[in-house]
């Protein structure tokens, strides 16, 4: 297994940092092959995935489904599904638009899979809800997994 894990994320905003937490885990298995980012700005992922061939973003959703549940998306064939990913606090600019921007300026990479996690709570100064905590190694195993090929 070779490529990208980005985590996306604000790990002062609650649920958001969720994409931070779960590249945090990803990144302490020192696995070989495997490149680990983070950010908390959407449109500094063009950057990050620049040049990529394969690579997964991890981040916080709402789509109103339950806290904790974890979602695959693989945005290298299709768009990424709703408006329930966030602009990236300040931002503009969200996830969806990222991809998007990527995708017509032909430096998508040739495998992008995006891992959602369905948030709770995104309130300034709250930590991680514990619904959402509890996905992180559900969330890191099948970024892995997507990463490899396997994908949901």
């Amino acid at each position: 297994m070779t490529g990208l894990i980005i985590g996306l994320g604000n790990a002062a905003r609650g649920d958001d940092a969720i994409g931070v937490e779960v590249a945090r885990r990803i990144a302490a298995q020192g696995l070989d092959g495997v490149e680990v980012a983070e950010t908390d700005d959407p449109t500094g992922l063009l950057d990050l995935w620049a040049g990529a061939e394969s690579a997964v973003v991890v981040d916080a959703m709402v789509s109103h489904g339950s806290p904790g549940t974890v979602a695959c998306f693989d945005v290298a064939v299709d768009r990424l599904p709703g408006d329930g990913w966030s602009a990236g606090g300040t931002h503009a600019l969200g996830l969806a638009a990222a991809v998007e921007l990527s995708r017509a300026l032909g430096t998508l990479p040739a495998r992008l899979v995006i891992v959602g996690v369905e948030a709770q709570d995104m309130a300034a100064g709250a930590g991680l809800s514990s619904a959402v905590l509890g996905a992180a190694d559900d969330a890191a195993r099948v970024a892995l997994d997507a990463l490899g090929g396997g994908g949901r």
